[in-house]
């Protein structure tokens, strides 16, 4: 989802419940996108498919090792989230769902992330909301991050370490 949407929060509240791995997909980006993206830049289809590339390994090697992970990234587009799933049994995509207005605030009140707030109307643009045939599951997110935890374990039948 997108940047201020609260997915690396939520993500990471969610593995440390679970007692899984957890990785921010923002650890995959090249330092030269990285820097791209601090100076107001927003990546492109192909800066973004090494990034998608290196996600979808971490993803086979959950899958190949038996090590249940979490991933938190924001696979805008249909394509992208194809990239990360395609050929991958038993990954389930969450879309943390919120309007510009929310998500702007929450980026405004957040320090020290490399992706600036001007970006944010640059991902709406592109944003492909998951369609009923992923069967992804869309949770908003105008409540609390345990609130939000607390709906995604229940809405996918998971169990907690509490």
């Amino acid at each position: 989802r997108l940047v201020g949407s609260g997915k690396s929060t939520v993500a990471g509240l969610l593995a440390e419940r679970l007692g899984w791995d957890f990785v921010d997909g923002d650890s995959f980006h090249s330092p030269d996108h990285v820097a791209k993206m601090r100076d107001g830049h927003g990546l492109d289809d192909s800066d973004r498919a090494p990034w998608l590339a290196a996600m979808a390994a971490w993803i086979s090697t959950c899958i190949e090792t038996g090590r249940p992970g979490i991933l938190a990234c924001s696979a805008l587009k249909r394509a992208y989230r194809d990239a990360l799933v395609q050929g991958r049994a038993g990954i389930r995509i969450v879309y943390l769902d919120g309007d510009r207005d929310l998500i702007a605030a929450r980026i405004a009140r957040r320090a020290g992330h490399f992706m600036p707030a001007a970006l944010l109307d640059s991902q709406f643009a592109i944003l492909e909301p998951p369609g009923p045939e992923e069967g992804a599951l869309a949770v908003p997110i105008a409540g609390n991050a345990e609130a939000i935890v607390a709906t995604i374990l229940t809405e996918l039948g998971l169990p907690s370490d509490d």
